[in-house]
């Protein structure tokens, strides 16, 4: 992931593709569209995650016809930002613009995004104003937001995604990060350079419905959190502080009680409720721990972000 990419277009457009045999036709025409006023160098990207439908025939299918049209096939589903990560190693333009393959990301908007680029901007980030999703998805969402802001100490914007358009030198760093679990956007965040945000519309989706529910939301929030904050070790630290002071202080309340004579038998219920209490206190931290052990043993292991097994129209450098 070091290596410095030899630039060989204007700009490259990197979809991760899961259950999107039906959208892609459309995808790619659109796309073609969307670019034609800014360059005729280009290349469209799609990484196919080990989607259970026929998305990879289908992007067999649309390379064979344009030759502009790369295809990744990876070995088994690796994940949404591990393909991003694959099609950005693919991909050779001085600009990137990353997108899902659902269409509501529109790709009519890629004009602007590279317009605003060109006012001096590294990284133009995407902004949902108004989503096109289900009550449940934007509640999730917006959960999984908040909950992902305060566990890493940053501010998160509910509305900013994948979507938006980065200069290569963005797209080299992010490349050179060496997390094992990868998260796009606060990669992007992380890396820095000139930013803006361009308020965008959000189409509807085309066909089925969205694979992040809150479970999964919550998984990829605990992750990124392990990855990118060491925040709730220090809560941790700070709960044991709390804990301790708060025995402290009840010792000192019920041995004066006890000089005092106004304690004759020592409760039962006090005492189970303290173990309990204390018991789920220690498990819950072990956990904790457990989980930043397991993400450095994730870490430690050095396996590759994602395998890639076939290609289509991949140029050489």
């Amino acid at each position: 992931m070091d290596e410095q990419h030899t630039v060989k277009t204007q700009l490259s457009v990197v979809s991760p593709v899961y259950r999107g045999e039906k959208t892609l036709d459309a995808l790619t025409s659109r796309i073609s569209a969307a670019v034609a006023p800014i360059t005729t160098d280009y290349e469209i990207i799609l990484v196919n995650d080990a989607s259970p439908d026929r998305s990879w025939e289908k992007i067999c299918q649309i390379c064979r016809h344009d030759d502009r049209v790369v295809g990744l096939n990876l070995s088994r589903n690796f994940g949404q930002h591990a393909a991003i990560t694959a099609g950005l190693a693919c991909a050779s333009g001085e600009w990137v613009v990353v997108m899902d393959c659902d269409l509501q990301d529109c790709p009519e908007e890629i004009p602007r995004l590279y317009a605003k680029a060109m006012e001096g901007y590294d990284s133009v980030l995407a902004q949902r104003m108004t989503r096109h999703d289900t009550l449940s998805k934007r509640l999730s969402s917006k959960l999984f937001y908040h909950v992902f802001s305060f566990l890493t100490e940053t501010g998160q914007d509910a509305s900013v995604a994948n979507f938006g358009i980065y200069s290569r030198k963005v797209i080299d760093a992010v490349l050179r990060m060496g997390d094992a679990l990868r998260y796009f956007p606060t990669q992007v965040q992380w890396v820095g350079f000139r930013q803006a945000r361009l308020p965008v519309k959000h189409g509807t989706r085309e066909e089925g419905h969205s694979n992040y529910n809150l479970r999964r939301l919550m998984h990829l929030a605990t992750n990124t959190m392990l990855t990118f904050s060491s925040r709730p070790l220090r809560i941790i630290v700070k709960f044991g502080f709390l804990i301790t002071l708060l025995s402290i202080i009840a010792g000192i309340y019920i041995l004066i009680k006890w000089f005092a004579g106004g304690i004759a038998v020592l409760g039962y219920t006090s005492l189970i409720i303290s173990i309990w209490f204390l018991a789920g206190v220690i498990i819950s931290l072990l956990g904790i721990v457990g989980l930043y052990i397991g993400s450095i043993f994730e870490q430690v292991k050095n396996r590759p972000y994602y395998i890639v097994s076939e290609t289509q129209n991949v140029r050489q450098a």
